[in-house]
């Protein structure tokens, strides 16, 4: 049974291919190896000290791995502690805290190996250090008494634990204390106020510390802020002095700022790489200071660089070397502004850059061990072999250790061992075990078999072939049982096994094998590829305005693989649609009932299956509902008023008032702006923003003379553009950007056009626009060669060699200066005709109509040119059969590519063909390869070109006939099958008589009088027979018993009856038509007239009286449609003042019904006899309409 698995098409193939490669490395469990650590520790383990302690230990191996325990770099006895166990067939250990146990006594540094008789594995140096919560210190606190305006730091001292704990400040009621600007906990854990203000006061500022690890949170002392305002404070001093002295406090005054941390100008910070950078500035003053960060030297790293803390805080995850350097932070108030420098130096830990990889050798094989790490200091590099240091470890000598480098020799199977690389800095170090292990093993294949891989048609498709084998085996791929091997651009073959076709068609689907095979034996896979057709969605929702109260509906229509179940999801803003039953999720779409005010929003329809998924959306307006009468909606009036500010070089600020929206809500307004210095008058979209905004910030150029002008857009429409703004002239500057589609294309094999798309007026930010071009060759030593050129958009350099590549590039520039280095593009200068025919043309004819030929390409450098392809002029000298020879029509089949081989389809058997090969560049073709002649063989002639028969006897028939027209080898003879015919068209025994190719005659005799045969030609070649074609033919009667048959078609009696009869229908019908038009009464009519019961009764089963209705009417008035009293209710009733001038009471209502003009086209008579077959008389008398239409 097959196993499926699907490809989905946003899997990345690259992610796919390097999880493959690493399952590839996996030795099978069944093999012997050495053991693999597969499961650790962290270096830094923080334990909690009332749990268990559970250091992890897991290796895999074969045989499966022993293990064994060092603390503190000695052996670990654990049978000689209680307290300790080791799980079953595993190396992990577990200490039992929690029966009696200190997790003190077990802190220090752990070390596990796993070994077996192929060598052994050492997992890193595991620290083990239980976590700490220490209580707070007692301290006595005194109140903080501080005057309005000045600056406050509450500090916290948490206890040192392990790991630091988390610092937060709260009140009594256990809620944190708002912070902002002026107040905020620094990364130490202290409050600091920039400045104090009366509200600061209060008895409970309470600094509290989280120990995650032990789940504990400790408690400092409350703390207690006093503030005094001047008011206050100059009311006390004036109850304390007399009226002659001086007294009275300053009032509030504002301060500069200052730095309450870092303190002084300068200060340093290490970080490792990778880490997160945290840097700080706390500021006092009165205003509170802002905060501002640079680098002083070049940019702060985008999409790296985080402020938090009101700024205070700058913060840059996974910093590099090239974050080193000096940060400035600057905190500035209206009076002033104060800064400080923070030199960081990145250092880093070692980190790899090639971790020693797992090897796989046969014996006699060579292969290396490779293990490089950088750092900062550089680390250094040492190995181990099976857990010692390679220095004391028993020598082998297929083993030569070169610096990073380990170097294997002809191996042998005692040469397998785990080796250990250790790269190490006073920062950390890496520690990577790589095992070499020497098999001899014949290749298997790991994939399962006849798996089943589904892909959308146009995604990549990847199948697999995990594969093992020592040596490492070669892998080959074919498609179908007996298919070739694969081979080609439209394949990718990756060294894990993976088969990728990068665009995987219909016809892709289908077999493939995959072949792997060493010196040792061979092995094949088959899986299997379905192609299924995409998902789409076939009518999407649609942008609706409802008004409210009303009903909407969202179509979701879709096709996908009928082979695939797609599932629907519905989704309002991006979340699940409400709980509510006014929505109404049916098979293709959505509907809404009793639309509310909060049922505005986007609805998407998703639509997955397990291979794709596509999504469409819509956007649901809900509008008041209009009053009586009802709203006009119209296009929004222009919006007025605008305004430029916030000028500056590169941006400025516009805003505006809309106009009225005319009942239909704004939906978005489009900016456009007007170039009055380049282009004035035309006026370029700049952006466009959200209905509710009426402002925007737009992005500017330089020497641009911009005037601005806003559009308001809804439902109905686009308003008229408003009134254009005041102008504003942004200053000069270099240009920014480079021309781009920059190439370099030879037009005569002696020069090379450089070509660019020039810059627009606005591009080129300054006067004096100029383009720079340089061009050197490719691969030689040459000086670029510049020239400036202006107003163009190509320059031709001259005296080329012939196709070189040439690297060019072009530069803007103007009077301020140039634009940044552009970059280099690949060009070459002209082509000429190939100088080379290919040689060696071969042709293998396959069958008569078919032949593959194969030529060797031609040299790369004679081709003068980019390699288009290969031509192949084939044509037809002359017939084999025929000799004669025909105008020659010479027939092209052109190969792309670098192919040299080619199938020549559509050729006719038994003839001389003669071909040339010639290559083609894109200056033409190269001379013609020497003609080649090949000869088809013969195939199976066409038909006989015709087949007579004449004179005809009682008993014989002449037959002649013509050779083929395309005889296509040579005629050996012809075969004649015939066979009689009775009056009811059976067939009777069949006759084969076989002809001499030299015959074109045969006279049949012994045939049964008044028969008739029917007759099979055809010729045939030695390869077959050809084409047949048939004929019939009647021998003659017998004379006496043809005077007993009379033609009852000639009898005078007999013509005259049928002519009687036809008199009678036609006025039959006359006579009807004119009682019908005088509103004369049918005998229907009578027997309504006698009873007045509205009921329909039903006609007989048999009564066949009017076959298939016709209307004549219809037929007289261009098909006019019926009157009202024809078309019969669904319950069989006629009302009486319609059934007047009616056939419908003589019908079965059921059956009724209407063309499209409304012509009536029911049946009135019983069940329609079945068309009689052909030759047979109808048994049923025909009815008058069809005897009239048979006789007219």
């Amino acid at each position: 049974m097959m196993k499926k698995m699907s490809i989905p098409t946003s899997r990345a193939s690259l992610v796919l291919f390097l999880c493959q490669i690493i399952s590839a490395l996996d030795v099978p469990l069944d093999l012997s190896q050495p053991p693999t650590i597969t499961q650790q520790s962290p270096k830094d383990y923080i334990v909690d000290p009332r749990e268990n302690i559970v250091i992890q230990c897991e290796a895999k191996g074969k045989p499966p791995p022993s293990f064994s325990w060092t603390r503190n770099g000695t052996h670990f006895d654990i049978d000689k502690d209680a307290q300790v166990t080791m799980k079953p067939n595993s190396g992990t250990l577990v200490v039992n805290i929690m029966n009696g146990g200190k997790a003190e006594a077990y802190e220090g540094v752990y070390q596990c190996t796993a070994r077996n008789e192929r060598g052994a594995a050492i997992s890193n140096n595991i620290v083990i250090r239980p976590s700490r919560s220490p209580l707070w210190t007692k301290e006595k606190l005194e109140p903080n008494h501080v005057r309005e305006g000045d600056s406050l730091v509450l500090h916290c001292r948490p206890p040192v634990g392990l790991p630091p704990p988390i610092i937060f400040w709260m009140d009594n009621a256990f809620q944190r204390l708002p912070q902002s600007e002026r107040v905020s906990q620094g990364l130490n854990g202290d409050l600091y106020f920039a400045n104090v203000q009366p509200e600061d006061t209060r008895e409970d500022y309470i600094c509290y510390a989280r120990f995650n690890h032990t789940q504990t949170i400790q408690q400092k002392q409350p703390i207690s802020v006093k503030v005094f305002s001047m008011d206050s404070l100059n009311d006390t001093i004036a109850a304390n002095l007399s009226d002659t002295d001086i007294y009275g406090a300053k009032p509030v005054t504002e301060r500069p700022p200052v730095l309450l941390t870092p303190t002084g100008s300068t200060s340093t910070k290490v970080e490792l790489r990778g880490n997160v950078l945290l840097l700080e500035c706390i500021a006092a003053g009165l205003p509170t200071p802002v905060i501002r960060w640079i680098k002083e030297g070049g940019e702060l790293p985008a999409n790296r660089t985080f402020f938090e803390n009101f700024k205070k805080t700058l913060k840059i995850i996974d910093v590099s070397e090239a974050d080193s350097g000096n940060y400035k932070c600057i905190a500035r108030n209206t009076l002033g502004s104060v800064h400080h420098v923070i030199s960081v130096t990145v250092k880093a830990a070692p980190y790899w850059i090639t971790a020693p990889r797992n090897l796989v050798l046969s014996p006699g094989e060579d292969g290396t061990l490779i293990c490089r790490a950088n750092g900062n200091p550089k680390p250094s590099i040492s190995w181990l072999a099976n857990g010692v240091p390679i220095a004391i470890a028993p020598e082998d000598p297929s083993r030569k250790v070169d610096g990073d480098t380990i170097i294997f020799s002809h191996v042998q199977e005692r040469s397998s061992a785990v080796y250990q690389c250790n790269a190490s800095n006073e920062y950390g170090y890496l520690l990577a075990n790589a095992f070499v292990n020497v098999l001899a093993e014949p290749p298997r294949i790991l994939t399962p078999a006849n798996k089943l891989y589904q892909v959308i048609a146009d995604s990549p498709a990847l199948l697999d072939c995990a594969y093992f084998g020592s040596p490492k085996p070669e892998i080959e791929w074919f498609k179908g049982v007996k298919g070739s091997i694969l081979r080609g651009n439209e394949y990718i073959f990756h060294d894990n096994g993976t088969l990728e076709i990068p665009v995987a068609q219909k016809d892709s689907a289908g077999t493939y094998t995959c072949v792997a095979r060493n010196e040792l034996g061979k092995i094949q896979n088959e899986v299997q590829l379905e192609i299924k057709d995409p998902t789409m969605i076939i009518k999407q929702p649609e942008y609706k305005v409802i008004q409210r109260y009303g009903q909407v509906s969202f179509e979701c229509i879709i096709k996908h693989d009928s082979t695939l179940l797609p599932t629907v999801v519905w989704l309002k803003d991006n979340d699940e649609l409400p709980d509510d039953e006014r929505f109404l999720v049916g098979k293709d779409n959505l509907t809404i009932m009793n639309v509310t005010d909060k049922d505005d929003g986007t609805y998407t329809c998703i639509v997955n299956t397990t291979l794709d998924s596509v999504s469409a959306s819509a956007v649901l307006t809900v509008v008041a509902a209009p009053p009586t009468p009802a709203i006009i909606y119209a296009r929004p009036n222009p919006p007025f008023d605008l305004e430029l500010t916030g000028q500056l070089e590169r941006s400025i600020e516009l805003s505006w008032i809309p106009g009225d929206e005319n009942n239909s809500p704004i939906t978005n307004f489009v900016i456009e702006y007007e170039d009055a210095l380049h282009e004035p008058g035309v006026w370029h979209y700049q952006t466009e923003v959200s209905g509710t905004q009426t402002t925007a910030q737009l992005k500017l150029s330089p020497y641009v003379n911009y005037s601005f002008r806003v559009i308001a857009v809804n439902k109905i429409g686009r308003s008229q553009p408003s009134e254009p703004s005041e102008q504003y002239l942004t200053k000069s500057a270099s240009p920014d950007e480079n021309p781009a589609n920059v190439q370099g294309i030879g037009s005569e094999p002696d020069n090379l056009v450089i070509t660019w798309e020039p810059l627009k007026g606005f591009q080129s930010n300054g006067p004096g626009l100029q383009y720079k071009v340089s061009w050197r060759q490719k691969d030689v030593d040459d000086e670029w060669t510049s020239v400036i050129v202006a107003n163009v958009s190509k320059y031709i350099v001259s005296g080329t060699p012939t196709f070189v590549p040439y690297e060019v590039k072009v530069q803007a520039l103007n009077d301020l200066g140039y634009a940044p280095e552009p970059s280099e593009v690949i060009g070459h200068s002209g082509e000429d005709l190939p100088m080379v025919a290919p040689g060696n043309v071969q042709v293998h004819v396959i069958n008569s109509t078919l032949a593959k030929v194969h030529w060797d390409p031609v040299p790369l450098k004679t081709v003068r040119g980019h390699l288009q392809g290969y031509k192949v002029y084939y044509w037809k000298v002359q017939s084999l059969s025929r000799r004669s020879r025909r105008h020659v029509e010479k027939k092209i089949l052109t190969f792309r590519g670098n192919k040299t081989f080619g199938m020549l389809p559509g050729l006719e058997p038994y003839s001389s063909y003669k071909l040339n090969v010639r290559v083609v560049n894109g200056k033409g073709e190269g001379p013609a390869s020497p003609d080649k002649v090949f000869k088809t063989p013969e195939g199976v002639p066409s038909s006989p070109s015709f087949l007579k028969i004449t004179n005809p006897t009682l008993d014989s028939l002449t037959l002649e006939w013509g050779s083929p027209t395309h005889p296509n080898g040579v005629l050996t003879s012809y075969t004649l099958k015939f066979q009689p015919i009775n009056n009811t068209h059976e067939l009777g025994p069949l006759v084969e008589i076989r002809i001499p190719a030299n015959e074109s005659s045969l006279i049949l005799k012994n045939l049964n009088y008044s028969t008739r045969y029917k007759f099979y030609f055809n010729a045939q070649t030695s390869v077959g027979s050809g084409s047949q074609i048939t004929e019939e033919a009647v021998t003659i009667m017998d004379e006496a018993m043809a005077s007993r048959q009379v033609d009852i078609a000639t009898q005078g009696w007999f013509i005259g009856l049928m002519c009687a009869v036809a008199l009678l229908i036609l006025i039959l019908l006359i006579v009807c038509f004119i009682r019908r038009n005088k509103g004369g009464k049918y005998p229907v009519k009578e027997k309504e007239d006698a009873h007045a019961d509205p009921e329909i009764q039903p006609m007989k089963e048999d009564d066949g009286t009017f076959g298939e209705y016709r209307s004549l009417e219809s037929d007289a008035e261009d098909h006019k449609p019926l009157k009202k009293g024809s078309r019969t209710p669904s319950d069989r009733t006629v009302k009486k003042e319609d059934s007047d001038d009616s056939l419908v009471d003589y019908g079965e209502g059921v059956n009724g019904q209407f063309n499209e003009d409304g012509s009536f086209i029911g049946q009135y008579s019983g069940k329609k006899e079945k068309e009689p077959a052909e030759g047979n008389e109808s048994s049923e008398a025909p009815s008058p309409v069809n005897a009239m239409n048979s006789f007219v």
